[in-house]
């Protein structure tokens, strides 16, 4: 079985297109939230296992807001949309138009509901790539030191999802000095990872 390790730098290079036209439907998706311009840098994907994902996002034992939507339709998985927990409080100011100093009930409601949004975004892209259905289940949201929320998905998703996608992005606020720090995970289940790697198969 073909695993995310053994991916040419070709496949590679056809992940970041799909990834970055989810960062420009991410990127439209938020404006339209927000009711502002959000500028998008070019996304950086990374194949890593996912416990080395962590350090990535954030120190260990600094808080991180992570929501989590499984994937239904033609293709199965989890999808895991992270922030570290300035950059979620700037997510709930931008949404609730209002200075936020904690991750109270509505803030949470409002990351919940941005996550679900941008997530859904990136998996409209890879729904039109692959031509497949791609459906989001309802959100969660967790709320917890990153290594904790990693790990806890690291032991949920098992030896099957060791090696993950992971698109960085940053989201800018155009005219403000507001950047936002996204990290957004696919892990597939087996069967879906190789469709996706069958569709990615570059000659």
């Amino acid at each position: 079985m073909q695993d995310l390790s053994s991916l040419k730098e070709r496949q590679l290079d056809a992940l970041r297109e799909v990834a970055n036209i989810g960062a420009g439907h991410a990127a439209t998706a938020l404006s339209q939230m927000v009711g502002g311009t959000i500028m998008i840098s070019v996304p950086r994907i990374n194949i890593q296992r996912l416990e080395e994902v962590a350090p990535l996002v954030a120190d260990p034992d600094e808080p991180v807001a992570a929501v989590l939507l499984h994937i239904l339709g033609d293709l199965s998985g989890r999808t895991l949309l992270v922030f570290p927990k300035s950059a979620a409080l700037q997510l709930a100011e931008m949404m609730l138009r209002r200075k936020a100093t904690d991750l109270g009930e509505l803030e949470q409601s409002a990351i919940k509901e941005a996550g679900n949004i941008l997530s859904s975004a990136y998996m409209n892209a890879l729904s039109e790539f692959m031509g497949m259905l791609l459906l989001p289940s309802p959100p969660a949201l967790a709320i917890d030191m990153s290594a904790a929320v990693l790990t806890t998905a690291y032991l949920q998703f098992g030896s099957n999802h060791d090696y993950v996608f992971c698109v960085e992005s940053d989201f800018m606020l155009k005219d403000a000095a507001q950047r936002l720090r996204g990290f957004f995970l696919l892990l597939p289940d087996p069967a879906s990872l190789q469709a996706i790697l069958r569709a990615i198969r570059v000659t």
